[in-house]
């Protein structure tokens, strides 16, 4: 199954706007963008990603199928724009005075459009194949290439534009007025954004020559189906479904603080500055390596007995809080990516399994994966947003100053509460309700249901 960049995927690296570019003229300086507007772009993006979901789950469901598919379209349609919009992102505008409102629009466009993409392409494992085994390899070897993707495609960037940068050192003082800036910085940028952009219509097309789309056949191959509104209700009321969305808010939400404030924990709460990129690489070397050893413990296993290894994380991110040193640092990023790797692996693997049992209880029409899917997304979206806005109101109430070379001990104490208790408190709350809630009844085995049937055997959650 080819990978196409998956560019809203939870967990993995988003592309930012610039905080600092640098600005047309003889004098070739920089124009800061003050960061009020950078938050509200960035809170911009999040919102317009989180509003698009459902919109994208109910004009996907109400989509014709074609002789592409159904899903496929959606997918190859978007390709264009969100390379543009990708580009764009990293382009300097030649005014000064509405650059925010330049990023804004171009990260709420590239948010919104990732969405559109996302949603049918991961919706897309439900009609690869009715074989359950199948579908989790397929999760398994989609879940690797994006993180491999990711790692590529950071590794490329950070390389094309690091000659656009030299080696910061933390000073006392700050000079006031417009920073000098290197005149090819903005050259080297889009280059950058035109290589990575250029992978967004190369890969579609791998992924539209590879891949057919087939008709679940354990569904009606006729009729209607519900409309987006009343399927929307009947899936967001379904135990087994509620149980997996609640459980992994609180996972999902704790990766991504513990990932948001690494970088600013090694800087100000331990003298790991100079180990950052190597953390971060590590974290992702690890998630690529342990996708596919996680992939044969769910077969081996289960997937109830794999989602323990989210856990793994926890005292390891206690341990960096109270002793802070590079051994301790990068033996924690390890673990960390074999955690992040099962913790992005299991929802998604859950997910078909969810579809198959709700269509089993249910019996209606095609179409409800993207429902779920879409749904699934906006609430994971939602409360990470939700527990990244309380963390840095948090950080600003204990006195954080961006660009300080000092920060308050309120401050590291508080990075390091986000880093260790945060994600712990959070994690177990998630497995808790994961591993415990009502079991669903066992529905008879007619023929007719038997294909759903394997797959509500093989379905942890009941």
């Amino acid at each position: 199954m080819a990978a196409p960049p998956a560019p809203a995927t939870e967990g993995s690296p988003q592309p930012e706007p610039h905080v600092r570019e640098p600005g047309p003229g003889s004098a070739k300086r920089g124009r800061e963008i003050p960061a009020a507007q950078v938050s509200l772009v960035l809170f911009g993006g999040k919102v317009s990603g989180a509003a698009a979901d459902p919109v994208a789950g109910f004009f996907i469901n109400r989509s014709q199928r074609t002789g592409s598919g159904r899903l496929m379209p959606w997918v190859l349609g978007c390709t264009p724009f969100i390379a543009l919009a990708y580009f764009f992102l990293w382009f300097l505008p030649p005014f000064t005075s509405l650059r925010g409102l330049w990023y804004t629009t171009f990260y709420c466009l590239f948010q919104g459009l990732a969405t559109f993409f996302q949603v049918p392409y991961t919706a897309l494992t439900m009609l690869l194949t009715p074989c359950p085994r199948e579908r989790d390899s397929a999760t398994a070897y989609r879940m690797t290439v994006e993180m491999a993707g990711t790692l590529m495609g950071a590794t490329v960037h950070g390389l094309i534009v690091s000659g656009a940068h030299k080696h910061h050192r933390c000073e006392a003082t700050v000079t006031p007025g417009p920073v000098t800036v290197s005149p090819n910085a903005a050259r080297l940028y889009y280059i950058a954004a035109a290589v990575v952009a250029v992978t967004y219509p190369v890969c579609s097309s791998l992924l539209c020559l590879g891949v057919k789309e087939r008709p679940d056949p354990s569904t009606p191959a006729s009729g209607p189906g519900l409309s987006f509104l009343a399927g929307l209700g009947l899936t967001t009321r379904h135990p087994p479904y509620l149980k997996l969305v609640i459980s992994f808010l609180f996972i999902s939400a704790a990766v991504q603080v513990e990932q948001s404030y690494l970088v600013l924990f090694c800087t100000h709460a331990s003298q790991l500055h100079d180990h950052v990129q190597g953390l971060v690489l590590t974290v992702l070397v690890s998630a690529v390596l342990s996708t596919p050893l996680w992939e044969w413990v769910l077969q081996r296993f289960g997937k109830k007995m794999s989602a323990f290894g989210i856990s793994a994380m926890v005292p390891f991110a206690i341990l960096l809080a109270a002793v802070p040193t590079a051994p301790v640092a990068y033996v924690v990023a390890f673990v960390s990516g074999v955690s992040i790797a099962v913790s992005l692996l299991l929802p998604w693997s859950m997910l078909p399994d969810v579809v198959d049992d709700f269509q089993l209880q249910h019996h209606h029409g095609p179409g409800l994966e993207t429902i779920f899917y879409s749904s699934y997304v906006f609430f994971t979206k939602l409360s990470g947003a939700c527990a990244l806005g309380i963390s840095t109101l948090s950080l600003e109430f204990s006195g954080y100053k961006a660009g300080a070379c000092k920060q308050a001990e309120e401050v590291v104490v508080t990075l390091k509460v986000l880093i260790g208790a945060v994600p712990t408190c959070m994690i177990l709350a998630g497995l808790c309700i994961l591993m415990v809630g009502s079991t669903p009844k066992t529905p008879s085995q007619d023929a007719s249901s038997r294909l759903s049937l394997r797959r509500r055997t093989s379905y942890s959650l009941a």
